[in-house]
């Protein structure tokens, strides 16, 4: 069973500096097509946002697991390393 995808052509528009870009990577011959060059950019783009929201989702973790954690305690620098260097000394 041959199952095709549906594609739908797209007209888009680019700024000169983009379509000079997209221009530059088809004439370096790493694409054989504008439609390479931006299918390209397209999958970066998604696997991009998927790291970011991976990335999101671990910091929200790490927040709630924070808020869980209990009270906050207020402490002062200078103590604890007067306390650290008193335990080093003996």
């Amino acid at each position: 069973m041959i199952i095709k995808e549906n594609t739908m052509p797209m007209n888009v528009s680019l700024t000169p500096h983009l379509e000079k870009m997209v221009r530059g990577k088809v004439n370096s011959g790493l694409y054989s097509s504008a439609s390479e060059v931006v299918r390209e950019a397209l999958r970066f783009m998604d696997e991009q946002d998927s790291i970011r929201k991976a990335r999101l989702d671990l910091l929200q973790q790490e927040i709630r697991a924070g808020m869980e954690s209990g009270t906050a305690t207020l402490w002062n620098p200078d103590e604890i390393k007067k306390a650290g260097r008193e335990r080093s000394k003996a």
